[in-house]
């Protein structure tokens, strides 16, 4: 297994980031993660999709730093600032759950609110029921949490088949694709910024192949046992999803029939989003965040 490390002067000067890098140690693997705002507030744990890392909330986290929370934005194993695996069969799903939880662990992090959008939520939703008791709030965006019993759409094969076999992974592009806004060449350039050539986007291009879209798939007890602690979550649990995401349209209406802590919560699309809504109308994500802490 060869570790890959992306040169710090590639993230040098990048538009709307100029937060302090933090590092953990997991397994012999460096984590990266900004950690803003004092360490006595509640927590606002940020997880990213693929193939973006934390840059992507560089617009959300200035409000949540005016309400006062403390806001926690790692990069998974294969992204952003994080080492990367330069084979793709050194990932896993089962891989990345483990690595988040011994870094989640290692910060002693508490009273969490955590944000999962794509793969944050896959993830993230992992993290939060094998965690419960660092957990106080759920909010899922774009996400959802697969068991391979329900059929996933033919974009979703598509996006697969482009992420294993396209010679030449354009990230930047391929974030800028998902948005309704228009990016900058220099944001596009930021997105990029992690991967200096197509070994470093092993990672990248391993996710679409670890998402469990049948019944024999190795993470679905994991995932199923996840499911067992969601049907009986009392905590809040918010779904914010865009109105124009292809992927993931229609799984906010099952958190919000299945998981008992989203019943009375004040679930919204956001309008004029695609996939990355963290792009397209970070203020009314953020804010609808501030807002579900602040009331809950």
């Amino acid at each position: 297994m060869t570790v890959l490390r992306t040169p710090d002067e590639r993230f040098e000067n990048l538009p709307q980031w100029n937060y302090q890098p933090h590092y953990n140690e997991v397994d012999g693997l460096r984590i990266h993660y900004i950690d803003e705002g004092s360490s006595n507030k509640e927590v606002v744990l940020l997880m990213h999709g693929e193939p973006s890392w934390a840059y992507i909330y560089r617009k959300m986290i200035p409000i949540f730093l005016q309400a006062g929370l403390r806001v926690v934005a790692p990069d998974f194993v294969g992204f952003g600032r994080s080492d990367k695996l330069s084979n793709i069969s050194s990932y896993s799903y089962k891989f990345h759950v483990d690595t988040m939880t011994k870094w989640l662990q290692q910060l002693d992090l508490k009273n969490i609110t955590i944000f999962g959008q794509d793969w944050g939520g896959l993830i993230g939703l992992r993290l939060a029921t094998e965690n419960v008791e660092r957990f106080s709030r759920i909010v899922a965006a774009n996400t959802f949490l697969p068991t391979g019993d329900h059929p996933v759409p033919e974009i979703f094969f598509q996006w697969k088949e482009f992420c294993q076999t396209v010679p030449e992974l354009p990230v930047g592009r391929i974030v800028e694709r998902g948005c309704k806004n228009s990016l900058s060449a220099e944001e596009v350039a930021a997105y990029d910024a992690p991967f200096p050539d197509e070994s470093y986007k092993a990672g990248a291009r391993a996710f679409p192949g670890l998402v469990p879209i049948s019944p024999n798939d190795p993470a679905v007890p994991d995932n199923r046992a996840a499911w067992e602690v969601l049907t009986r979550w009392e905590k809040p649990f918010l779904t914010l999803f865009s109105d124009s995401d292809p992927i993931t349209r229609g799984a906010d209406k099952i958190f919000q029939a299945l998981v008992p802590g989203a019943s009375t919560m004040p679930h919204k699309t956001i309008k004029n989003a695609a996939h990355f809504l963290q792009e397209d109308n970070p203020e009314e994500v953020a804010s609808s965040i501030v807002e579900l802490i602040s009331t809950t």
